[in-house]
């Protein structure tokens, strides 16, 4: 027989558990709400749990705890997602919002119930409970289990909290109150800000903020000590915004590695110790460090690491407290000791060019340490005919020219890995947590640069002469002609609009001068076609074409 294990740790039942828009919920009010909610779920059901509303997600994960069911947490809320999970006819849908569209399957809104007297215990649960199934989408086919024991995420963020209390300082992390910008539905926003309140003795707001002002607000809202529980991503947002911070104890991320500098940037802004985790969703929370202090991590509780065999067979392993089973890591490490290691990237994310190795991490981190680049992300297209691959660079970085991001490449990287391209645009499509996956890069990447021809506009082009004396343009009309030499090249995309397509819309930005170095990007648009036509960062016209007859 399993051990019995609470579903709160020891903590004051009156003191907050949740935030609730500035209002204070007791862990004894949670509970209540948990046990209405919990009698309302369908016998046998499997719950997937949607709700955007931190408190009521979490209402919902306890409810089903109650019940003994397993709560479902699928990597997005698609509708064909859903309806995989669909199949065996026990899915609820548990929802927070009227408008979401549930597939045509059971659902059942989670909300507040009033008039509850508050709970005076707490409930146990079975350490072999099969708590939560994280369900991470394959490369093919379904999306793939993850499935979590009560007993196991009990010792996870039990440890996970000691660190943190270590880091900080403190005896425990109580009272702690966490604004997290990642959904709970992730694995790091699920385990660091509602199980770090549930089982760790802190208290986790109910919103998840996304813009500058918000988290600013959101963190103002709460009483202090105070932590954000972020990614770099939305953390360099944060602070290239230069909105007024409040201070906050501490400062958690996770899910790309993180810049010492921004580390210290943040730290000085919030006035707070910023620590990074280490994990994954096979093994969970894995280690901790202060960036700050130096690239070494450093395990939790009782996990130790080692490595198992050679060159291309070589791997690495984590066991010990909350991981029963040794678990490959899909990282590589330079393991230090049995608890002590640096990171040196993914297994599979490593890349060769002209006999040199390196990762894709190690030149993202680079690349988005360079002053003037918001976001950035390196691609390695397939090899080439000649065998000859070079990696390309995408960047956000509106005041940074494609020549000025070489040369700090340059100052950075070994030769072999400087870009022979840097490909401007206006954002990476990165998911709400701020991971960019392999697969939605590539297909980033290839529309990007399947959609652009360059042209390079010689400074005797007959179209300056007379437009304008002493300060020559190129005239719209001959920017539209490139766009057309451009579409010429690309016969699926001609055969959209036709050999003389309609202008429908254009705007000309900025002027364009002799020796400009152009790059024209198509792109489909329902049965039109939209087109710009860049000078680096700049846009200096866009607009769309239709089938018809040219204007």
């Amino acid at each position: 027989m399993s051990a019995a294990l609470p579903l709160l740790a020891p903590r004051d039942l009156d003191a907050p558990l949740a935030w609730c828009a500035g209002v204070p919920v007791s862990a004894a009010q949670f509970i209540a709400e948990a046990q209405w909610l919990a009698e309302r779920l369908p016998p046998g059901a499997r719950p997937v749990n949607l709700c955007r509303d931190r408190y009521l997600f979490a209402l919902g994960l306890a409810a089903a705890l109650l019940r003994g069911q397993t709560s479902l947490m699928p990597p997005n809320a698609l509708p064909e997602t859903l309806q995989q999970l669909g199949s065996d006819g026990r899915i609820v849908v548990l929802h927070d919002d009227p408008a979401e569209d549930a597939a045509g399957l059971p659902a059942l809104a989670v909300a507040r119930p009033a008039g509850l007297a508050p709970a005076r215990t707490v409930p146990l649960l079975s350490a072999d409970l099969e708590a939560v199934c994280l369900l991470t989408s394959g490369s093919t086919g379904p999306p793939q289990p993850h499935v979590k024991r009560w007993g196991p995420l009990v010792a996870n963020i039990g440890a996970e909290a000691q660190r943190l209390a270590e880091l900080l300082g403190r005896d425990s992390i109580a009272g702690l109150n966490v604004l997290a910008t990642v959904p709970a539905q992730h694995s790091y926003g699920f385990e660091s800000s509602v199980l770090l309140a549930l089982l760790g003795g802190a208290a986790f707001d109910a919103g998840r903020p996304f813009y500058p002002a918000d988290i600013a607000a959101g963190l103002a809202r709460l009483p202090a000590p105070r932590a954000l529980v972020t990614t770099p991503f939305h953390l360099k947002a944060l602070l290239l915004a230069g909105v007024a911070l409040p201070p906050a104890a501490l400062v958690l991320s996770a899910t790309a590695p993180l810049s010492p500098q921004l580390a210290a940037q943040a730290e000085q802004a919030l006035d707070a110790r910023l620590v990074e985790i280490y994990g994954c969703t096979e093994a969970g929370q894995v280690a901790a460090r202060r960036t700050t202090d130096g690239p070494t991590w450093t395990t939790l509780g009782a996990l130790h690491l080692w490595r198992e065999g050679e060159g291309e067979d070589e791997r690495f392993l984590v066991a010990g407290g909350h991981v029963t089973e040794p678990t490959p890591l899909a990282d590589v490490l330079e393991l230090q000791d049995e608890r002590h290691f640096r990171l040196l990237g993914r297994a599979n994310d490593l890349i060769h060019v002209a006999g040199k190795r390196s990762s894709l991490a190690h030149l993202n981190f680079h690349l988005n340490r360079i002053e003037g680049v918001d976001d950035g992300a390196f691609w390695m297209p397939p090899e080439q005919a000649d065998g000859v691959t070079r990696p390309v660079a995408f960047v956000v970085a509106p005041a940074l020219s494609e020549a000025q991001v070489i040369q700090a490449l340059r100052e950075r990287l070994e030769p072999a890995f400087v870009p022979r391209r840097v490909i401007h645009v206006d954002a990476l499509p990165r998911e709400a947590t701020g991971k960019l996956g392999a697969r939605t890069l590539e297909e980033f990447a290839r529309a990007q640069l399947d959609g652009e021809t360059r042209f390079e506009v010689p400074a005797d082009h007959p179209a300056f002469e007379g437009h304008f004396p002493g300060q020559p343009v190129l005239p719209g009309v001959a920017l539209l002609d490139l766009v057309l030499q451009a579409l010429a090249t690309r016969p699926a995309l001609q055969a959209r609009v036709g050999a003389t397509p309609s202008l429908d819309e254009v705007k000309f930005l900025a002027p364009v001068g002799p020796g400009s170095a152009l790059r024209v990007l198509l792109r489909e648009q329902g049965a039109a076609l939209a087109f710009e036509v860049r000078r680096g960062p700049t846009c200096v016209a866009r607009g769309r074409l239709s089938a018809g007859t040219a204007a």
